[in-house]
């Protein structure tokens, strides 16, 4: 079986992070050979090659202490009961290489040949209020949405503003480096007000447009900041029939 990677993606964490790095979490990458990319592909967790590839993933591993988290090129392990119950953290290279093993979008990316690095960086416990995914339309941003539409946070509604203009100033500096000019880039606002890259993704579906619901929209227009509205409440006399 043979994979052919890309040799140059800019939505490959490996490709745009040389130019965005003071804008992102610290991160290290692990080139993988081909029979580990095959193994990977197959969800192999033991054998050879894995235990080939173990000791140079520990390595990597050793550069951060404490928690990491793992992903390859373009795609993370969101998919997979560790990131439902430890949001991916992992301590180990056999836990690490196991998350990515487990993902079925890990496999499929590596499959189709689109894997060619493991990305570890260390491991944060990011507030969701935090996380955004902004819109950026020839390399202006044009609209924002909250990333976890879990439900209505009430401190949003006061920090919204004030989050959409640092977004804007923020995507107005680094719009020099961005090799697209249109693209949905996801971002984590630190504790201190600084913004961080968490990933870029493709323009249109298969991308998530979140609150925006649907990508057919007049892109031309700034639509500002969106989130989870407040759940509806009915009052007065309410007559409900079968």
């Amino acid at each position: 079986m043979g994979f052919i990677v890309k040799n140059y993606d800019f939505y490959r964490m490996q490709d745009w992070y040389p130019k965005l790095s003071s804008y992102s979490f610290p991160a290290v990458f692990l080139s993988l050979k081909e029979p580990e990319i095959a193994a990977l592909s197959a969800g192999e967790t033991e054998g050879e090659v894995v235990s080939a590839v173990l000791p140079r993933l520990n390595l990597a591993l050793r550069t951060f202490s404490g928690m990491r988290f793992v992903s390859v090129d373009a795609v993370a392990p969101t998919d997979t009961e560790r990131f439902l119950r430890k949001r991916g953290a992992v301590s180990s290279a056999k836990s690490a290489w196991a998350v990515l093993a487990e993902s079925s979008k890990v496999r499929s990316a590596a499959e189709a040949g689109t894997v060619s690095r493991i990305c570890i960086r260390p491991f944060r416990r990011m507030d969701v209020t935090r996380e955004f995914r902004l819109f950026i339309r020839g390399g202006k941003l044009q609209a924002m949405s909250q990333y976890w539409l879990i439900r209505h946070f009430r401190r949003l509604v006061n920090l919204r503003q004030t989050y959409w203009s640092k977004a804007e100033k923020f995507v107005n500096e680094i719009a020099p480096l961005l090799e697209l000019r249109d693209c949905a880039m996801d971002i984590y606002f630190t504790a201190g007000g600084k913004i961080l890259i968490v990933d870029i993704n493709p323009w249109g579906p298969p991308t998530d447009p979140l609150m925006l619901s649907s990508w057919d929209r007049d892109w031309n227009d700034v639509s500002g900041c969106f989130i989870v509205p407040p759940p509806h409440t009915l009052s007065g006399d309410v007559n409900v029939s079968f």
